[in-house]
């Protein structure tokens, strides 16, 4: 009786078939919901969106406003060097984040899917303009 359970259950998390492309795609194999998961996806996601948040602030606070009022003005060369290791960390975070979501069959899955490839965009275009500033000098 309980294999028959689970089969059913597993059935439900596939309403659509997209969902079954996109678990393919993040080779997942077969989710699991249970609370503690869902917990630590959700702490993922806060520590995920805390690093791009840092990232975001260090670019267009911290760098460039912050400590040239300290006295600390020739950090123009180190923003890069600083800010395309961060923004890696946050996009592997992003995408580890991402995985989980659809690995634990999160009923927002889609919402937080989308919320995540925006913010990693934001801080894909960062990081390449980080590159690009890194090597034009």
């Amino acid at each position: 009786m309980k294999s028959v359970k689970d089969n059913s259950e597993s059935q439900q998390q596939y309403t659509k078939p997209i969902d079954g492309v996109v678990n393919k795609f993040l080779r997942i194999e077969q989710t699991d919901g249970s609370g503690d998961k869902q917990e630590q996806a959700q702490r993922l996601f806060s520590i995920s969106m805390v690093i791009s948040g840092f990232r975001c602030i260090l670019s267009y606070v911290i760098l460039p406003f912050l400590l040239p009022i300290f006295g600390v003005g020739a950090t123009a060369g180190v923003g890069p060097a600083i800010g395309i290791p961060v923004g890696i960390v946050a996009l592997a975070f992003d995408a580890r984040g991402i995985r989980r979501f659809w690995k634990i069959g999160y009923r927002y899955k889609w919402q937080m899917t989308t919320i995540y490839l925006l913010v990693m965009a934001l801080v894909t275009y960062l990081v390449v303009v980080d590159i690009v500033h890194l090597f034009s000098k």
